[in-house]
């Protein structure tokens, strides 16, 4: 029997405040959802890497990197990135490839294929680009809808801005309709092998579900923002964190400020490092799915961490006619879609 139950019911924290949200649209046109990468270091000017500052539209990140790399006659694996980026999207971020002595070829933007793509910026670097070095995203997205005309979205806007975001991972990491996951859990069942998930994204997929599930618990019992006792606390902005025995009302008092989050496990191989009641609701995934706790052990990921909230930065709201601008900056690994489903009702969130 599956350990997966999909599609999902993970609660909206603001639902029962201020109730379901009504039905809105989003993503109408790539031009409508905007994102770029942060980074918070320049490139050098001098190296072995070519870092391209890229801007696609309707494409996928690893798309870009084959096309990149039959452009420059490089390997794949000779090209960095910090993070995918949506598809469905106009989007800005940096690439390197490794062109040690030579320069890339003058026609490098018409190599690239019919799908718009625009080189904004080349700096040399002396290294290649690593996942997750960047700081984050900034996001502008259009929406439109009956959400945009309700009189509470103001007050959802405001509350997320207050209080945080849910930390969920979005649906685009579960593949359409949950099918990434059936993949994972039938992946890991058998032993997973790094062959039949060469990028890991079923790995990804199946320790995001779990978080999400813990995730889901706190916010029904109405924890998710609060440190608990034995909670491994993250600091806003940063990967530090340290354990908390016992909250006090001046580390509540942070928390309510939005300077540090409780985070939650992905789930692999190492020991939980959270205790006492805080331990106890990481320790229930393995009732909940047994199987892929135990699959994810087998297949060698470490134990990893993550926020349960995120801040927004820099937010923004401005009406048009017909709808909306919604404008805001999200730490790496946050994504628009948890912002977006406690402001709309859709199907795909």
């Amino acid at each position: 029997m599956s350990e997966i139950s999909w599609p999902p019911n993970w609660p909206r924290v603001l639902e029962a405040r201020l109730g379901t949200p009504p039905p809105g649209e989003y993503r109408a046109t790539p031009e409508a959802f905007l994102v770029e990468e942060l980074l918070d270091f320049a490139p050098e000017g001098q190296g072995e890497h070519l870092w391209l500052w890229v801007e696609k539209r309707d494409l996928t990140t690893i798309e870009l990197v084959k096309r990149l790399a039959r452009a420059c006659e490089v390997r794949p694996r000779d090209i960095g990135y910090a993070g995918l980026k949506d598809r469905q999207a106009v989007t800005r971020q940096w690439l390197s490839v490794h062109l040690p002595g030579r320069e890339a070829p003058e026609d490098l933007e018409a190599r690239l294929g019919e799908t718009p793509v625009r080189l904004l910026e080349y700096h040399r670097h002396p290294r290649k680009l690593k996942r997750g070095v960047h700081k984050g995203n900034r996001f502008r997205l259009r929406l439109t809808g009956e959400a945009c005309e309700d009189p509470g979205f103001a007050a959802r806007w405001q509350a997320l801005i207050e209080q945080g975001v849910p930390n969920y991972f979005g649906p685009q990491r579960f593949g359409h309709e949950g099918r990434n996951l059936g993949r994972a859990e039938a992946l890991l069942g058998r032993g997973w092998r790094k062959r039949a998930d060469p990028e890991g994204l079923l790995l990804s997929a199946a320790r995001s579900y779990l978080f999400n599930q813990l995730l889901a618990t706190r916010i029904a019992e109405g924890n998710w923002a609060t440190p608990l006792p034995g909670e491994l606390v993250i600091l806003d902005g940063t990967a530090s964190q340290f354990l908390v025995e016992t909250p006090d009302a001046e580390l509540l008092a942070r928390a309510e400020r939005l300077d540090l989050h409780p985070s939650g496990v992905l789930w692999g191989k190492g020991a939980l490092g959270s205790r006492e009641q805080a331990a106890q609701y990481e320790q229930a995934l393995t009732m909940l799915a047994p199987a892929l706790c135990a699959g994810l052990e087998a297949a060698g990921v470490s134990l990893g961490r993550r926020a349960l909230r995120l801040r927004l930065g820099h937010p923004s709201l401005q009406r048009d006619a017909g709808g909306l601008w919604l404008a805001f900056d999200l730490p790496r690994g946050g994504f628009a879609t948890a912002v977006l489903r406690e402001l709309i009702s859709h199907p795909t969130l």
